[in-house]
């Protein structure tokens, strides 16, 4: 079979599974209407009572994640490393279902990292389930864009009981495979219920390149522009993704407010010679189109009008120029905005002239560039920020220390706002 028919032939079957899947999901609904079963062919997602479905849960309330979490970290060392019960886990799935390659990146290793990340974040989170879920149904929103279909999950589960045999070998028992599909059924029921909530909003948004500016040989600030409406608040970000590198998605933050003419600002620093921060940076050009995933994120809540502490290293200047921008606009009464920029040197501040300009007859706003010494010192030093709300953006390993050093100073942890999303 030349490559051609091996994938037109991958593709028809591909094909029919979904009309398969689709074909299953309607007798459910025609037999049990009053159940409105939403899930695939296991039951994913169900808000019956059959045998695999987790929507009667409702929001983990019937789970019992701790048992599950108990059985499987005593049982961990059988299956680790878990970058190995990854490996195999992905070789099994596209070698029983090639149809699902094309549906991830090139190079999967990020994925694989993040999948990792995601089983030891399943695994620590399984005795709350309730909290589980909430960021389980967010993660089922997000995977809209990369065409994830409540029956993909199927092969998942397939590939994922066959890895774990292969890595217990004589030692897999019938309850340690059992916990681990209970637990993945448990993360699905949530992903699909939190996916077929958000029908009405777009997977993504189609952007157009109108701006490209090389502010460092790595580093550089994208200006875009999306045919609809892209319905972000300042502090949040996106998810990016390059036709360059298809299904391959990395996350920024927007870098000014929403604007009249759907035009947005990211900050984006290479990371790597390969890569989206490469191509966004070294190979992109005005007129290039990219996609968008939904906004996510939240540094600045809605209800709380005290003053503003804003901390940034790096990139993480992005939505703290977003949020001054908005406060221009929107700012409580009375509210002062104190923003700390932390550089190696002041050819390290590559966005301060617009920062300059946004101060400009603002006496509610006032910038420092710390250039020398350590950031989360110079900030601890400068004020008493007992009574302010802390937004911190940056490195994580910044974010980490100015924390530390607010919390210290008397600042309470619930005030100090960071996205653990992101990793500058």
């Amino acid at each position: 079979m030349n490559t051609t028919t091996g994938t037109a032939t991958a593709t028809a079957e591909y094909d029919r599974l979904i009309a398969r899947h689709h074909a299953m999901r309607l007798r459910r609904r025609l037999l049990a209407p009053s159940s409105a079963p939403t899930g695939g062919d296991f039951g994913y997602g169900d808000h019956g009572s059959g045998e695999h479905g987790y929507g009667d849960y409702g929001e983990g309330g019937g789970y019992d994640g701790a048992a599950d979490q108990r059985l499987i970290r005593r049982d961990l060392d059988l299956v680790a490393p878990l970058a190995e019960l990854i490996d195999r886990l992905y070789a099994v799935m596209f070698r029983h279902r090639p149809y699902l390659r094309p549906l991830f990146p090139a190079s999967m290793e990020f994925q694989q990292a993040h999948l990792e990340r995601i089983f030891r974040y399943l695994v620590d989170g399984l005795d709350r389930p309730a909290e589980l879920d909430r960021t389980l149904r967010q993660l089922g929103r997000d995977h809209r864009k990369l065409g994830v279909r409540p029956i993909h999950y199927e092969a998942f589960e397939e590939a994922l009981c066959a890895a774990i045999r292969h890595r217990a070998g004589e030692h897999w028992t019938e309850d340690l495979e059992a916990a681990w599909v209970r637990m993945l059924r448990f993360a699905v029921g949530a992903m699909v219920a939190g996916a077929d909530s958000a029908l009405t909003e777009p997977p993504y948004w189609h952007a157009v390149v109108t701006g490209h500016e090389r502010r460092r040989p790595d580093l550089a600030v994208l200006r875009v522009r999306t045919g609809e409406p892209y319905p972000y608040r300042a502090g949040q970000y996106g998810t990016v993704e390059h036709p360059a590198l298809p299904h391959t998605w990395r996350q920024y933050s927007m870098g000014c407010a929403p604007r009249a003419d759907n035009e947005l600002e990211f900050h984006v620093r290479r990371t790597g010679p390969a890569g989206v921060s490469a191509v966004l940076v070294e190979h992109t050009a005005v007129g290039d189109r990219l996609r968008l995933g939904p906004p996510r994120g939240s540094l600045l809540p809605d209800q709380d009008g005290r003053d503003l502490l804003l901390v940034a290293g790096g990139t993480g200047l992005a939505p703290m120029k977003a949020i001054i921008e908005e406060q221009s606009a929107h700012r409580p009464t009375g509210r002062r905005v104190h923003l700390f920029v932390g550089a190696r040197d002041r050819s390290d501040l590559y966005d301060w002239q617009a920062l300059a300009e946004l101060d400009l007859h603002k006496p509610w706003l006032s910038l420092t560039p710390v250039t020398a010494g350590r950031l989360a010192e110079a900030v601890a030093a400068a004020g008493d920020w007992r009574d302010h709300l802390a937004c911190v953006s940056g490195p994580a390993g910044m974010v980490a220390d100015v924390r530390g050093r607010l919390v210290s100073a008397g600042l309470p942890l619930d005030r100090v706002r960071f996205d653990q999303a992101l990793h500058r």
